[in-house]
């Protein structure tokens, strides 16, 4: 299992910055958002240069980029707003291919027209569902086509909420390319640790060899989120779970300072070593 952090966390830009800063703190892998490069998350193009300088500092400093993040709105209420992601899905899916990158993020998406994140209503209707098959139908191709994987996540402010969605639209897709992003924190809101311990027990249990990335994020017993060991995740158990199902992938953290980075870091290397 490798440890690793969002490259976000760290200030400032430039690839050699953030990923000396990821290494500088312990982790021996990062999730990469194109913002890292002074270009917008989900940008037109990707210029050359851009990924030469990515592919340079991950190089130098050691650090595999295991994923790149990909998230637009897959459901949003306007159609050509999907479409626009949709092929901005496909630049990121080439840089990734340049980058020998085996993962991209998706974000299910939600109805609310202004904040991908966003619970909305709408978002549990079966018109909601078909427009998501719709769209995870034209990006599979081009996934197969690139040679890379497409991370759905379980997330309460998505379509996909739960273990058993994404267990759902994996079996409508039928490609081995649709693969789970594991965040534990974001398959409940509200839940005591023995609650949440049986909450991410079940999803493991249901999602299996799916799981190619596991997310370090916790969430505080009032719902708010916080930072890994400080809420009602019991990560213990979670990477031990994670490990008898031979998951050998990245645990990659977020939702913390940089300032918290290094003690994260030194307490999920603590339980992977285990």
């Amino acid at each position: 299992m490798q440890l690793g952090i969002f490259a976000k966390t760290f200030p400032g830009t430039g690839a050699a910055t953030l990923l000396d800063a990821v290494r500088a703190a312990g982790y021996d892998c990062t999730q990469f958002n194109m913002a890292g490069v002074d270009l917008p998350a989900m940008p037109d193009e990707i210029p050359d240069a851009a990924l030469a300088e990515i592919r340079a500092a991950a190089t130098a400093c050691g650090v595999a980029i295991v994923a790149l993040s990909g998230t637009y709105n897959m459901i949003h209420p306007d159609p050509t707003v999907r479409a626009d992601g949709l092929r901005r899905l496909g630049v990121m899916l080439a840089a990734a291919r340049e980058l020998g990158v085996g993962l991209v993020t998706l974000c299910t998406g939600t109805r609310d027209a202004l904040d991908q994140w966003r619970h909305h209503p709408d978002n549990a209707t079966p018109a909601a569902w078909a427009d998501l098959c719709r769209e995870m139908a034209q990006a599979v191709p081009m996934a197969e086509a690139a040679g890379v994987d497409l991370g759905i996540e379980p997330e309460q402010a998505n379509v996909v909420t739960s273990a058993a969605d994404a267990k759902r639209l994996i079996g409508e897709m039928g490609s081995a390319r649709v693969r789970v992003v594991l965040d534990p924190a974001n398959l409940f809101e509200r839940a005591d640790r023995a609650e949440a311990r049986s909450i991410v027990a079940s999803a493991i249990d249901l999602l299996g060899d799916r799981i190619a990335m596991a997310h370090g994020k916790d969430r505080a017993a009032d719902g708010s989120f916080t930072t890994v060991g400080k809420g009602v995740v019991d990560f213990p158990d979670l990477v031990a779970r994670l490990r008898a199902t031979a998951f050998a992938g990245p645990l990659v953290t977020h939702g913390l300072t940089a300032e918290e980075a290094p003690g994260v870091a030194a307490y999920l290397r603590g339980l992977i070593a285990s």
